[in-house]
């Protein structure tokens, strides 16, 4: 079977596994879980077999004619390069581990069969991204995840929460798909082609007429669907989905497909020195400011939400340098343990008995109940802290060290301000990202929060899942000499001066946020946390439907017993009201955006209600007062029509005398 086949065999199997999911979950839910698991991970395999025949050598290109348009052509074409091989192995396997995951965390919700063939199409969707040499094609698996993170967000549908979540992520991230598709027309128009490898020639040859244009619209549609400042706030809330559900969008899905487009596209961005400045801002604030708002929440998958949104403000960041090969891998690592960190929080509210509402602060000592989870989500939390040798380190330095090459002058990629930008906002993301990382493993397995019921054991293939993605989370990093060939061929390995910089801050975040929690719980240790009540065990996904229908934890009644031990409330001070609270971004967009719009729409239902249903009644009102007139006088008597005719000819009659008379 030659690269090709495979290659269209892999976003098409799960679309496959999807189509027969939604015709056979209801009718035949023992066949829910297969459809689910294998077609996924055959693409899997497959992705392997394919990345391993193209093995870093030159591209794989195929294409052919969808359809005639009369102008610019659209394909159905690959475009398959060491980046996207590596990407299709890293969707793979999130998207396996994921399925597999899902099979125990919601092993009794009814809904589990459409839930699972939406999963599959939403990987179909980004393998589509992946893979994809048009941008129209491109497109078509952009707006296919768009419309599955509503449906699969918004899976608690009964919760007031999961539908505004659901509506929130789909409405912010069609704001930003407008200008975006803007842009892809007129990066069409400008080069003549939606085919990939014309367009970069196109560019390479400066045929490029409207460069900074172009790219400003494409970054719009990248801030939405990335979740970069200002288009961020939706991913947050998008925890009102199921906890597997966070981990495929997180990690491998959706918010990666706008870093990975703008990799395809660098060059076209790199023609706009103006764009890649905006990219270097908007990345900078990306990454401070969810560190600063992921210190100070007290949802545990939230903290996790902020801490993805930062570390795609590094991908942004690396992006803006010039340095596609170290977003890419720092990429490739954050799939990973970023994958796992969501999954042991799955098995963290499984245990809790807590879903991410309010949950950091009311857990107990969780070490001794989830082994597994403790373990593996301690490495993840050591590679996103970037702490050597676990995969984050490596990763996060290649996108330090490509901006500090930047920022000295050494290349000319990118302007330099992008590069001092992108360094300083990244040297400061890594001391918050130590902090924040520590807190969080302090407050979930040493927290002094009330003892929660235990709902027994997780299943097996849960726990499985966390040893499966604590391997690359560990050791990928390692690959740092060999990634090069996959990439753009620059060196991805550490430089001396940021290493100890960021290593450094990431030790002074750990150092100080452990010494403060010591503080804290030493004037906390005769705070009384209070009795909690008992709640039924079940399975993780009913813990966590439940807790988001009843708009508090599942964890007893008693609301009183959070941990007064929390270092996050210390480090903030005054400003950890406001990063709790995103800043208040919200309630800025409600002010600018929500309320004209809503005043606007009053206003239209007015003028509808007042002025045009008014003329549209009076226009009906005016025949039916004549018809009304006309109906009076046919009354369907005979005496009164021969009177009426007797009496006209009287009148008639006299008329005439009187004319005759008077002539």
């Amino acid at each position: 079977m030659t690269t090709t086949t495979l290659a269209v065999l892999v976003p098409v199997l799960p679309f496959l596994g999807a189509l027969a999911g939604l015709l056979l979950g209801r009718t035949a839910p023992g066949f829910a879980r297969p459809l689910a698991v294998l077609p996924t991970f055959a693409a899997f395999v497959l992705a392997v077999l394919v990345a391993a025949r193209q093995g870093g050598d030159g591209a794989l290109d195929a294409a052919t004619e969808l359809t005639p348009t009369g102008s610019v052509p659209i394909e159905l074409a690959l475009h398959i390069d060491g980046f996207a091989a590596l990407v299709a192995v890293l969707v793979g396997t999130v998207a396996t581990c994921v399925q597999l995951y899902s099979t125990g965390y919601l092993r009794h919700d009814p809904r589990y069969p459409s839930y699972a063939a939406l999963v599959s199409l939403f990987t179909s969707a980004m393998l589509l991204v992946v893979y994809s040499g048009d941008l129209m094609v491109l497109l078509v698996g952009w707006e296919i995840m768009g419309i599955c993170s509503y449906f699969l967000v918004g899976h608690y549908w009964e919760t007031p929460e999961a539908r505004a979540a659901s509506i929130k992520a789909f409405l912010v991230t069609k704001l930003g798909d407008v200008p975006f598709l803007i842009g892809l027309l007129a990066l069409a128009h400008d080069t003549g082609s939606f085919r990939l490898t014309r367009i970069l020639g196109a560019v390479a040859h400066g045929g490029l007429d409207h460069p900074t244009v172009i790219a400003l619209l494409l970054l719009a549609g990248v801030a939405g669907k990335s979740a970069q400042f200002p288009l961020h706030t939706w991913l947050p809330d998008a925890m009102a989905g199921p906890t597997p559900v966070s981990a495929l969008i997180h990690a491998a899905t959706m918010v990666a497909a706008g870093i990975y487009f703008v990799a395809r596209l660098l060059p076209v961005f790199e023609a706009s020195r103006a764009a890649m400045v905006v990219l270097a801002v908007m990345a900078a604030v990306t990454m401070a400011g969810s560190a600063l708002a992921a210190l100070a929440q007290d949802d545990i998958k939230r903290v996790l939400a902020y801490s993805t949104i930062g570390q795609l403000g590094y991908l942004s960041g690396a992006l803006a340098v010039g340095d596609r090969g170290a977003a890419v891998f720092h990429l490739l690592a954050h799939g990973a343990f970023k994958a796992l960190l969501f999954l042991a929080a799955g098995v963290i509210i499984h245990a809790a008995g807590t879903n991410s509402l309010a949950a950091m602060s009311r857990m107990g000592d969780l070490r001794a109940r989830v082994p597994d989870a403790f373990w593996t989500m301690t490495v993840a939390l050591l590679a996103l802290a970037a702490i050597p040798p676990f995969s984050g380190f490596f990763s996060k330095e290649a996108v330090l060290g490509a901006a500090e090459h930047v920022a000295t002058g050494h290349t000319e990629h990118a302007p330099g301000a992008a590069g001092w930008i992108v360094l300083v906002a990244g040297l400061l993301t890594a001391l918050l990202t130590g902090a924040y990382a520590t807190r969080l493993w302090l407050l979930a397995f040493r927290g002094r929060g009330a003892e929660a019921p235990n709902h027994g054991r997780q299943p097996l293939v849960m726990n499985a899942v966390l040893w499966v993605l604590a391997v690359p989370s560990l050791a990928f990093g390692l690959a740092y000499g060999a990634l090069p060939d996959w990439f753009d061929g620059r060196d991805l390995a550490p430089t001396l001066q940021t290493a100890v910089l960021g290593t450094g801050l990431a030790l002074v975040g750990v150092l100080v946020t452990y010494g403060t929690w010591r503080h804290t719980t030493a004037l906390a240790a005769g705070t009384p946390l209070g009795a909690v009540a008992a709640h039924p065990g079940g399975d993780a996904g009913e813990v966590e439907a439940e807790a988001i229908a009843s708009h508090t934890p599942v964890y007893g009644d008693v609301a009183s017993a959070p941990d007064p031990a929390d270092p996050g409330r210390l480090l903030l001070g005054p400003l950890h009201r406001h990063a709790a609270a995103g800043f208040h971004l919200d309630a800025v967009y409600t002010v600018l955006f929500v309320r004209p719009v809503q005043a606007g729409a009053r206003l239209v239902r007015f003028l509808d209600r007042a002025v045009v249903e008014t003329y549209v009644q009076a226009a009906g009102a005016a025949p039916r007062l004549l018809g009304g007139a006309v109906r009076r006088a046919q009354t369907g008597n005979v005496q009164t029509y021969v009177s009426a005719l007797l009496a006209g000819t009287v009148v008639l009659t006299v008329a005439a005398v009187l004319v005759a008379t008077g002539a």
